[in-house]
């Protein structure tokens, strides 16, 4: 079967070419992807404590998502978006490569879970008037090649009162030494080449290119330690960070 992916100005073939490769690993967690497994055990506690926060709900209900539309922006094989429909929430989860999409969907089916795998850009759900109650934008943006492009896309996807979640790396010295020459080169946690450090991106980017109307509300450091691999908030945002973004209160009313 030929292999589909889809292009706009803010993909870069490249990537798409990359995870191409990488598709039937998503679920291995012994694998390539397993800095990720970890990484997502520990950002959905964050997502989950910020969403109940936000929207009012119980953080140790069973299912504190439930009814909220969640759209998981570069869904990969689908790790994220298939803990936040365990939460309750109602998930759809985008791709750029057709093979990624195609995993998500098989592991959905073993799962029993009910997920709205799309091959679609960000500007195609703009286009189709679509909006979520939150936007995850996790580990993509440094990704992408038109980031003001992309970014002005996301924005318009939340909803007046809805969420936008982002981690990426920062776009620091120190990252390049942790992330890149450490993480994929010394000690081979990623695959070489996973990262570009000229692609990484600063807080203040992120905050100019969502635009006015998407306030900064949270935002913490997260570190990993090289001995135990496991996950930890830090106040330091310079390698790894996450911030949550809320369509402004004059917004949410207009």
């Amino acid at each position: 079967m030929t292999a589909v992916h889809l292009s706009a100005p803010d993909i870069d073939p490249n990537e798409v070419a990359y995870f191409e490769r990488l598709a039937h690993r998503w679920w291995d967690e012994q694998g390539p992807f397993w800095p990720l497994h970890r990484l997502n055990r520990f950002r959905v506690d964050y997502i989950r404590a910020q969403l109940c926060r936000v929207f009012a709900r119980s953080a140790t209900a069973r299912q504190p998502l439930e009814g909220l539309e969640i759209l998981d922006i570069g869904c990969g094989g689908g790790i994220l978006s298939e803990s936040m429909a365990r939460l309750g929430a109602s998930v759809t989860g985008t791709e750029i490569t057709d093979k990624n999409i195609r995993v998500s969907q098989i592991h959905a089916g073993w799962s029993g879970l009910d997920i709205d795998y799309r091959l679609a850009t960000a500007r195609q759900l703009v286009e189709e008037g679509s909006t979520f109650d939150a936007v995850l934008n996790m580990e993509v943006v440094e990704h992408v090649d038109d980031l003001q492009g992309f970014l002005a896309d996301c924005a318009q996807l939340v909803r007046p009162g809805g969420v936008m979640v982002v981690a990426t790396i920062n776009r620091t010295p120190l990252a390049w030494l942790t992330a890149i020459i450490g993480a994929e080169r010394i000690m081979g946690w990623l695959p070489k080449g996973t990262h570009h450090y000229r692609k990484l991106v600063k807080p203040d980017e992120l905050t100019s290119g969502l635009g006015d109307q998407l306030v900064p509300v949270d935002r913490t450091g997260v570190r990993v330690s090289p001995f135990t691999r496991e996950f930890s908030f830090t106040g330091s945002m310079a390698v790894n960070y996450m911030m949550l973004f809320r369509r402004s209160a004059e917004a949410a009313e207009a």
